[in-house]
């Protein structure tokens, strides 16, 4: 339970970015699960009506929204749709757009790569943060808002520099965020999973050997996508601000609080050793 004892995330109306597919999907199904109303926003309409139809087909509430998470009017947009078919203010908002890069070292990596990465991976949720914190704080309401990073926010793999960059600075606003929240009932839980398996590989922009690697990591040692939806959407319930649902993300966590500079070090030697 959060503040005034609120599950957030049941009988919920939810926003979704990226819910396409992938954590984003997983995300919507489990909420409408949990008897709540589902946006289910992509940059691919196609994609997010899939999602809402497989939600609608089983009996649940969703409605597909296209939305290009880079674009502050669009995210505006969203919101208005949103509102329109709530009735209403959202309860729950969920920044889940991402994409994948590596597989090259800083100064090799091109700069139009390092500029699609952040575009998407933290201006998505900066703009989502920007357009909705404001609307949830008014409704004065208990609410929740989760920020998908990922456990590279703090591993400083070589050669995912972009990457990297991006979901620390999504870890970073989602306790700031939190920071400036205290106290009003909204809670904010960011995610940072290790591997899960989803088409995230695939549709990034990532070198060959370092693909290759990631996809068998997320054979061995990924996650379903809906089991870390279940786990962020609970730890949200509980009041948590960090969901780190594999414990090799929160050893990591840990390792790299107290012992900042062996981590970083190891990281290096273990990213020579597994490529």
């Amino acid at each position: 339970m959060g503040l005034f004892g609120a599950k957030r995330t049941h009988r919920a109306d939810a926003v979704i970015t990226g819910a396409g597919s992938g954590i984003g999907a997983a995300f919507a199904v489990e909420l409408a699960r949990r008897g709540g109303r589902v946006v289910c926003s992509d940059v691919s309409v196609e994609a997010a009506r899939g999602t809402a139809d497989a939600i609608i087909a089983d009996g649940g509430r969703a409605l597909p929204a296209q939305c290009d998470v880079t674009d502050i009017d669009a995210m505006y947009r969203l919101a208005g749709e949103a509102q329109t078919w709530f009735d209403g203010p959202p309860t729950l908002v969920i920044n889940n757009a991402g994409v994948g890069a590596g597989g090259a070292f800083i100064g090799e990596t091109e700069l139009a790569d390092w500029k699609w990465v952040l575009d998407i991976n933290l201006w998505g949720p900066i703009h989502g943060c920007h357009v909705f914190a404001p609307i949830l704080r008014e409704a004065g309401r208990p609410a929740g808002i989760i920020n998908v990073a990922s456990a590279a926010a703090f591993g400083a793999a070589p050669g995912m520099a972009a990457y990297n960059v991006s979901k620390a600075g999504t870890l970073s606003l989602s306790e700031t965020l939190a920071a400036e929240l205290a106290g009003t009932g909204i809670n904010v839980t960011v995610l940072c999973p290790t591997f899960v398996k989803t088409n995230i590989v695939e549709s990034g922009r990532i070198s060959t050997g370092t693909s290759q690697l990631a996809e068998r990591l997320m054979r061995w040692t990924g996650f379903p996508a809906a089991r870390v939806a279940r786990s962020a959407l609970d730890t949200l319930d509980r009041g948590g601000l960090y969901c780190m649902p594999q414990p090799e993300a929160r050893i990591g966590w840990g390792v790299k609080r107290f012992t900042p500079t062996v981590f970083t070090r190891a990281a290096g030697i273990a990213t020579r050793i597994t490529t």
